[in-house]
């Protein structure tokens, strides 16, 4: 009898064991779905196939950002430039743009070379000059703003030729392109940070800084190629977002940073460095756009959206905190 309850405690143990690992690894994903299927009951109309397609259209340019995001949070950094320089690519790339001018290509390369040489810039002074990521990304953040209010003379530049348009307001095979554009950045993103070495020295120098310096990691040159992977997927955002609004507005972007560091803080991306992936990335995005979309279907006012949003990160946050003890 006494070694049937031996046996009975430890299969109870690692049932708990096995059962605390799962939740760590799945929650976001299980309180995405029960997320679902609450609005599909309170709303017939959300998961209607147009519906779908739409809450993965209007996610796609936060979700590129916010990975680029999971990899400088990961490193243990912060980057809250995000929502300037999407302003600033999205004036440059406008300008670019215009019929019987430059080919389509010179429009993007050009306008994610800009957010490239912004993430690098706040990357080597995160590095070099030794100064918080908080500071240095939230200089980046003013400066590229008021970058795109003089190189833009503060009005919107419009005029684009069709392909540009067709960036973020076409369609292949039914399917918006920027779903597409998604799922190719998730793709590579994910391979650089999980099957490369690239992505394990990203994980070193968040999770202990000091043991990869020994390890002979430069750290520093792969922080900067952190920043500047991210300031790359934020050229791209800026080029999404001109061809969405068919305008470089350079008075766009604003708060796009908070809703990537929120998709990346509610997907598990840990502050305190180390954690995260692209997938737990992908999911906080989809919760924030399918919550922004259920509530819009529901007809819960805009300011009220603004409080559940603010909370959800907060809850996200304690919920690491605590599953990180």
């Amino acid at each position: 009898m006494k070694s049937e309850s031996i046996v009975e405690k430890k299969n109870n143990e690692q049932f708990k064991a096995m059962l605390n690992i799962f939740m760590k690894k799945y929650a976001i994903l299980l309180i995405f779905i029960v997320m679902v299927i609450i609005l599909s009951i309170l709303s017939p109309a959300f998961l209607r196939p147009r519906n779908i397609m739409n809450v993965f259209r209007q996610i796609s340019i936060i979700a590129v950002i916010a990975m680029g995001v999971t990899f400088i949070i990961i490193t243990g950094g912060i980057d809250l430039s995000s929502g300037s320089v999407v302003a600033l690519v999205a004036v440059v790339a406008a300008s670019l743009a215009h019929p019987n001018q430059f080919p389509l290509i010179f429009a993007i390369i050009g306008g994610m070379l800009v957010g490239a040489l912004t993430g690098c810039i706040s990357g080597t002074i995160v590095t070099k000059q030794k100064i918080p990521a908080f500071i240095a990304t939230l200089g980046m953040m003013i400066v590229a703003r008021g970058a795109a209010l003089i190189y833009s003379d503060g009005r919107p530049i419009t005029n684009f030729t069709p392909s540009f348009d067709f960036i973020s307001g076409g369609y292949i095979f039914g399917i918006p392109t920027p779903i597409y554009i998604l799922a190719l950045v998730t793709v590579v993103s994910h391979i650089l940070l999980k099957h490369t070495k690239f992505g394990k020295y990203v994980y070193a120098i968040g999770g202990n800084s000091n043991a990869a310096l020994v390890s002979g990691i430069n750290s520093t040159r792969v922080v900067i190629m952190v920043y500047t992977y991210a300031g790359l997927l934020t050229g791209l955002a800026g080029v999404m977002l001109a061809s969405r609004l068919s305008a470089g507005q350079p008075t766009a972007g604003v708060g796009y940073e908070l809703d990537a560091i929120a998709a990346a803080t509610i997907g598990g991306v840990s502050h305190s460095g180390g954690i995260g992936t692209i997938f737990g990335t992908i999911v906080g995005a989809l919760i924030i756009g399918v919550l922004n979309n259920g509530l819009d279907l529901l007809n819960v006012s805009a300011y009220w959206q603004q409080i559940i949003k603010g909370v959800i990160i907060v809850g996200a946050v304690i919920m690491d905190k605590r599953k990180n003890r």
